[in-house]
């Protein structure tokens, strides 16, 4: 089959393609992958790829979704990247062990362990140096030495670092729920972000880490936040706020749904139908999309977050839509 001029990946790709182009450009790669297409298709194809620079970025896109599942058709790929997954997603006393039993995989395996790189099973590189990581769909509870217990939601990785002085969370990706334990030395307990230190005061609450900032909720206690541009807030318990390097966002009441991923629930509570899908997004490999006419619908009640086919045959039954599979891995909803 024809591809685009050069390989993408998916970090080379524009944060949003246009609903449209990217629908049809899911059309004509399953027609493209039917072995009887002839010439005259693919040369309408090009016709269409040619014709905007957004066909290119939803055909590249289309392409770098299909590579994450294509990469696991071979045995030999899938059986060395799940290996290094186990180990990435364990806790292991040494990095460079880790390091190394990754690289005794050798072979096939070396090529398995740097073609998921580029997919989202987990973010490895960031996983296998991690103390604790999960994959997609992956939710772990963990109990650390003081007794505290962390639960880490899909494709999450912390560092634990424990001294005379102080507890400290790093947290590399992800999001995290902490309940924070009666530490019998009465040493802090921190949680480092790419975008400041919080300091946890007797606290449950979770922190969600994007690109663009730091999600804090508190249900218990009071967090205090550090930037990285040294501002200061306390938050307390039923409040969150968003902090970034530069500047911390006043705050709001807490969202349950912040709380309720660490039982396996989505919670929906008067959500705009493609916030809840993106929501969903986070635990699932490939793509769902939803087109732009039934976005804002509303949605209430609460959804299996690793369940994508269970849950959208519940937004099916509820919601005055259909869901539309063009390619295993590509799913859209439009209006019924």
């Amino acid at each position: 089959m024809t591809a685009s001029p050069r390989p993408i990946f998916a970090q080379d790709l524009p944060v949003q393609a246009d609903y449209e182009s990217l629908k049809v450009a899911a059309e004509w790669y399953a027609v493209l992958q039917d072995t009887e297409a002839d010439s005259r298709q693919r040369a309408a194809w090009q016709h269409w790829l040619d014709a905007r620079p957004e066909h290119r970025r939803a055909w590249a896109h289309v392409e770098a979704v299909s590579r994450r599942f294509t990469l696991l058709r071979n045995d030999g790929e899938r059986e060395a990247a799940e290996k290094a997954v186990q180990v990435a997603s364990r806790r292991v006393p040494s990095r460079r062990q880790a390091a190394g039993r990754i690289l005794a995989l050798g072979g096939v395996g070396i090529m398995g362990w740097l073609a998921w790189r580029h997919t989202p099973l987990p973010a490895v590189v960031t996983a296998w140096r991690s103390d604790y990581a999960t994959g997609i769909g992956e939710q772990r509870d963990i109990v650390l030495a003081d007794e505290t217990r962390v639960w880490l939601n899909t494709r999450s990785a912390i560092d634990v670092h424990f001294s005379q002085d102080q507890r400290l969370l790093t947290l590399a990706d992800g999001e995290i729920l902490v309940e924070t334990g009666k530490d019998a030395r009465q040493r802090p307990f921190f949680v480092d972000t790419r975008y400041g230190r919080l300091q946890a005061l007797g606290t449950r609450f979770t922190v969600r880490q994007s690109d663009d900032d730091v999600l804090l909720a508190v249900y218990d206690g009071q967090v205090r936040i550090q930037n990285l541009a040294g501002r200061v807030a306390l938050v307390r318990a039923g409040e969150q706020t968003r902090y970034t390097a530069d500047a911390i966002s006043m705050a709001n009441p807490a969202d349950p749904a912040r709380q309720a991923w660490s039982r396996g629930v989505i919670l929906a509570e008067n959500l705009p139908l493609v916030d809840l899908i993106a929501e969903l997004g986070r635990y699932h490999a490939g793509y769902t999309g939803v087109d732009p006419r039934v976005a804002d619908l509303r949605v209430v009640g609460r959804y299996p977050a690793n369940d994508r086919d269970r849950t959208l045959a519940m937004l099916e039954r509820d919601l005055p839509i259909r869901v539309q599979r063009t390619l295993p891995w590509w799913v859209t909803l439009e209006p019924r």
